[in-house]
Formats: structure tokens, C-alpha cells, sequence
């Protein structure tokens, strides 16, 4: 039994000790076998490394000497542009050193001739004086004589040519100036196309229903008298059908009376208040509406840099008449006519259109002035800076001064021929138009004396008077003095009514 444990046991140790040895080898076999392949791997991926390696070293080459190349190419160019820079400057130069020892040649040459020359031109003063020497024994005179015997005769043939040319001149300009006057006095009127509007003394506002006409008139005609009295003029409302007349010898007044009382009419309020607020507003609005109407004329005739003041006077124009014509249309007129006639005349027809529009400005002041309109307007115009040349036109277009330049009698004529055309003028509207004038000046010239209106055609004269200036009694007084004044100096048809009125108003504000 124990030989056979013992025999189990080294049986045991022998097996184990042979397992042993096989597991060592077949382990051994195993690291070897896989340290063979992991080397195999290490060497592929190195061989794979390495030709990557040299692939990119390859193309960095490749690379580097395309931009090698490419600057070497740059170098290249560059020195083939300086040696052709430097062969076109060496042919400059030569060019340069020939034309320059050309010059020096030339030099040379002119320097010789200029000798050459100097020496004939001694050469011929020598023998000048030989030959003068010459004359002189010959004739007996000396130089300066001879010479002014001969300036002496020159002179009088030459009076006498000069005398014959200017004797067949002036016949000649006798015979054709009348002819050639005419002819452009004629092409002028020609070629300017004239309408023939004339201002009267009496604009109509229409209505649209007659119920309209009591609203204006107001409780015991307290609206129309209001509105008389802030517009001056007469306001007519009769059994004409949907009208109403306003009468007055002033333009603007009417202008100002029909824009009242269209505004009042559309809003619909009526009364002493709102009329006088009205009255205010239009007065405001025509005013801008003057400005806009210089404006507008002085682009249609193509003139500029006019001073805002000319500017508004100008529109003024459009509410003024002379002897019944329509001032701007006669002023614009004249303007034609006078660029027209200056274009004829080989002048600057600019210069005469302006110098046109301007000559009868003095007819519309601010403030009355004693001087003739003429003088006047060319105050004005030197005032706001127009040319010398500008301002004697209009001054001189009456003769009142002497005409300095040839604007002016141009000017003269072109105001005369819009004035002299048919249908231009009507003296009868402006002795009357000057009537009414001279009835309001001779009221405003006493003390007091606020406004005046000359209403009913010249019929009656309103006076308004300051009511802390003088008081009800004066006020009788003042209006004998003033009709007995108008009796002494004024001829007029009929009779003249003068009314005065004096009024005290009180003004609060609740606030």
C-alpha cells in the first residue's frame, strides 16, 4: 500500500513535472511566435512611416523647386525689363548728345549770321548816310525838313480821302438808318406776342344760393360794415342772382375782400370777430402770394440773382395798372420787347430783359415819394445793388437823366411800343384810378387819421379815425374841413360824401 501511494505520488510529481516542461515550451513557442509577428508589424508600419515620410519630403521638394523656379523666372524678367530700361536709356542718350551738339551747331550758325548781320546792317546805315548826304546836297534840305514837307502833304491828302469817305458815309447811313430803324423796331414787335388785359374796378364773388347774402350782410348790416371797413372797399349785394359785387379803385383791396369772403363763406362763421381775423390772415396770404408771383415772372423771363425786395415789388406789379394796363403784363412786356431789340442791335439781351422788367418799379412804393417814378425806380434798383448800367436805364427811360449807356434809350423805346400798342392804356380808368388816389392822400394828411377808403367809384370817402386821438365833436369838424378841402383842390363829377368814423373797442381775455 505505501509502494503503491509512494508510486502514485511520484507518478503524481512525474506528470506534473512533465506538464510543466510541455506548458514552458508551448508558452515559450507562443511569446516567440508573437514577438515574430509583432516584429513583423513594427517593420511594415516603419517601412509604411518611412514611405510616407519620403513622399511628402518628395512633394515639399517638388514644391520648393516649382517656387524656385517660378522666382528664378521673376528674376529673370525683372533683369530682362532693366536691360531693355537700360538700352532705351543709353539710345536716349545718345539721342539726347546728338540733338544737344546739333544745338551747339546751331548755336554757332546764328551766332555767325548775327555777326554777318550786324556787320550789312553797319554796312547799310553807312550807306544810308551816304545817300542822305547825297539828297541833301542835291536838294538843298536837310533830312527833318524833307520829312516834314512830306507829313505835310501826306496829311492833307489824307484830309482830304478821310473828308470824301465820311461825306459818303453819312449819306449812305442817312439814306438806310430811318430804313433799318423801322425794320427793327418792326421785327421786335413781330416776334413779341402781347395780350391785351386790362384791370377794371370791379370784381363779382359768386355765390351759391341768395341765403348766403343775409348771412353777409348780418343783423342790421353789422358783417358787411365790418368787412367795408377792414378791406375798404364797397361791397354790393342787390337782386343779382347768386353774386355779389365789390367795388374798388384798388386791386388788392378787392383781392383781399373776395378771399375773405370766400374763406368766410365755406367755414360758415360769420360775424365782426371772425371777419377782421379773416381779413388778417388773407392780407398775410397775399402778401406771400406777391412774393411767389415775382418769383415766377422773374424764372419765366429767365432772370436772376434779383434782391428778395425787387422781387416783391415785381409781384406787386400784378395788382397795379397804368392808364388801365396791367403794370407786371406791360413790365414783361417791355422785357421781351427789350431782349428782342437788344438781340437785333448785337447787345446783351439779358442785361436789357432785366433793365425791362425793372424801369417802372418806381410806380408801385412802399411809402408815397415825390420823386417821378422814374428817379425812383432807379433809387431802387441802386439801393438793392443792381449795375450802374441798370439803374440809368430806368432812370433815363423818361428823359429825367442823361442815358450814360445804350440800355436805356432801348428801354424808352420797348415802353413806349408796349404802351402806344392798341388796347394797351385807357386814360379815362387811370385819371380815375389817380381821383380816388388824391381822395384818400387828402384825408390821410390830418392829424388823427388812421385809414381812408374811397368807395362807391369815387362817391364816398371813409375815414376812420383814432377814437383816443380826438373826440366826437373834432370829428364833425374834421370831416367839413375835409370836404371843403376836396372842393378847393379836386374836380370831380357829382358829390362827394365824406364819412367819419370814430369807435371805441375794449379787448379781454378770459384765461
Amino acid at each position: 500500500m505505501i509502494v503503491v501511494i509512494i508510486a502514485a505520488v511520484a507518478g503524481i510529481a512525474i506528470g506534473t513535472g512533465c506538464g510543466y516542461w510541455i506548458f514552458r515550451n508551448f508558452v515559450n513557442g507562443k511569446y516567440k511566435e508573437m514577438m515574430a509577428s509583432a516584429e513583423k508589424e513594427a517593420d511594415v508600419l516603419k517601412e509604411k512611416k518611412l514611405l510616407e515620410v519620403k513622399e511628402k519630403f518628395l512633394n515639399k521638394k517638388s514644391e520648393l523647386e516649382k517656387e524656385v523656379q517660378q522666382r528664378n523666372q521673376k528674376i529673370q524678367q525683372n533683369e530682362n525689363r532693366l536691360k531693355q530700361r537700360e538700352i532705351s536709356l543709353n539710345q536716349r542718350q545718345e539721342e539726347i548728345g546728338r540733338k544737344k551738339q546739333d544745338v551747339e551747331q546751331m548755336q554757332t550758325r546764328i551766332d555767325n549770321e548775327k555777326k554777318m548781320l550786324q556787320l550789312k546792317h553797319e554796312e547799310l546805315e553807312k550807306m544810308q548816310l551816304q545817300e542822305r548826304e547825297k539828297l541833301e546836297e542835291l536838294s538843298g534840305l536837310s533830312a527833318e525838313e524833307a520829312k516834314a514837307r512830306l507829313v505835310a502833304s501826306l496829311k492833307d491828302e489824307a484830309r482830304m480821302d478821310a473828308a470824301s469817305y465820311v461825306n459818303e458815309i453819312m449819306d449812305e447811313a442817312k439814306l438806310n438808318a430811318n430804313q433799318q430803324a423801322k425794320k427793327i423796331v418792326i421785327q421786335t414787335i413781330q416776334r413779341v406776342a402781347t395780350e391785351t388785359a386790362i384791370e377794371n374796378s370791379v370784381s363779382v364773388f359768386h355765390i351759391e344760393n341768395d341765403e348766403v347774402k343775409g348771412r353777409i350782410i348780418g343783423r342790421e348790416g353789422r358783417n358787411i360794415r365790418a368787412l367795408e371797413a377792414a378791406t375798404g372797399v364797397e361791397i354790393v349785394v342787390d337782386d343779382t342772382p347768386e353774386a355779389i359785387v365789390i367795388s374798388a379803385f384798388d386791386p388788392i383791396r378787392r383781392e383781399v375782400a373776395r378771399l375773405a369772403l370766400h374763406q368766410l363763406v365755406a367755414d360758415g362763421r360769420i360775424h365782426p370777430a371772425r371777419i377782421e381775423e379773416v381779413v388778417a390772415k388773407v392780407k398775410k396770404q397775399l402778401e406771400n402770394e406777391v412774393v411767389e408771383t415775382g418769383k415766377r415772372t422773374a424764372i419765366d423771363l429767365g432772370i436772376h440773382g434779383l434782391h428778395p425786395e425787387l422781387i416783391r415789388i415785381i409781384g406787386k406789379m400784378k395788382y397795379r395798372s397804368s392808364y388801365g394796363q396791367n403794370l407786371l403784363q406791360h413790365a414783361r412786356e417791355t422785357a421781351n420787347l427789350c431782349a428782342v431789340m437788344a438781340s437785333e442791335l448785337g447787345l446783351n439781351p439779358k442785361k436789357a430783359k432785366r433793365a425791362g422788367l425793372l424801369h417802372d418799379i418806381g410806380k408801385v412804393p412802399d411809402e408815397e415819394s415825390e420823386l417821378p417814378h422814374a428817379i425812383y425806380g432807379a433809387k431802387l434798383a441802386e439801393k438793392y445793388k443792381e449795375k450802374p448800367d441798370i439803374c440809368n436805364a430806368v432812370a433815363a427811360h423818361h428823359d429825367e437823366t442823361e442815358m450814360q449807356t445804350l440800355l436805356a434809350p432801348i428801354v424808352q423805346v420797348c415802353d413806349a411800343i408796349s404802351g402806344a400798342r392798341p388796347g394797351a392804356r385807357r386814360e379815362i380808368v387811370e385819371a380815375y384810378i389817380k381821383r380816388l388816389n388824391d381822395l384818400e392822400a387828402i384825408a390821410m394828411s390830418y392829424p388823427g387819421v388812421t385809414k381812408t377808403y374811397a368807395i362807391q367809384a369815387g362817391r364816398e370817402l371813409r375815414v376812420i379815425v383814432g377814437a383816443d386821438k380826438m373826440d366826437d365833436k373834432e370829428t364833425e369838424a374834421l370831416s367839413g374841413e375835409i370836404a371843403t378841402k376836396i372842393q378847393n383842390e379836386m374836380t370831380y363829377p357829382g358829390q362827394v360824401k365824406i364819412t367819419v368814423i370814430r369807435e371805441t373797442r375794449s379787448v379781454a381775455y378770459a384765461k
